[in-house]
């Protein structure tokens, strides 16, 4: 054997810790968080649907004052929040951690996945394990109705 034939038990310890390091590394991508958004295209990264200027969202009173419903704008799932008498607040229901869609529970919105919540009229983070809150969508109350900014 020369010095630079590796031994057999060189070889079978370097085969179990890059087997074992391959095996770490699936199982961390598994419990990834998804921060970056980029990583595969089952992922959605949470950002608002943006739809024409003026489409409507819904009437005003479909939500009650200080409140929250779900909704869609463009065809994506939304949560419309009413603050007040005169206002509404919009953001897109995807969860930023994993994208799973988000909806109201009470007095938070909740991700039925890993149980990050939401403020019901901001959209703001308040438990992770998201690390941001909703994405806001941009709405305005026209007359009776609320639609897209």
């Amino acid at each position: 054997m020369t010095a630079h034939s590796p031994t057999r038990r060189t070889v079978l310890t370097t085969g179990v810790a890059v087997a074992g390091a391959a095996a770490g590394t699936v199982v961390l991508a598994a419990c990834g968080g998804g921060d970056s958004g980029t990583s595969g295209s089952s992922q959605n990264t949470g950002s608002a649907p943006s739809a024409p200027s003026g489409t409507t969202v819904a009437a005003l009173n479909d939500v009650p004052v200080g409140q929250a419903k779900s909704v869609t704008v463009d065809g994506k799932p939304a949560i419309l929040a009413r603050p007040t008498e005169t206002t509404a607040a919009c953001f897109s229901a995807v969860c930023p951690h994993q994208g799973a869609t988000v909806a109201p529970e009470g007095d938070a919105i909740k991700c039925p996945l890993h149980g990050s919540e939401f403020d019901t009229l901001t959209g703001a983070l308040e438990k992770g394990p998201a690390d941001t809150g909703l994405s806001p969508i941009p709405v305005k109350v026209e007359g009776q109705n609320v639609v897209t900014a």
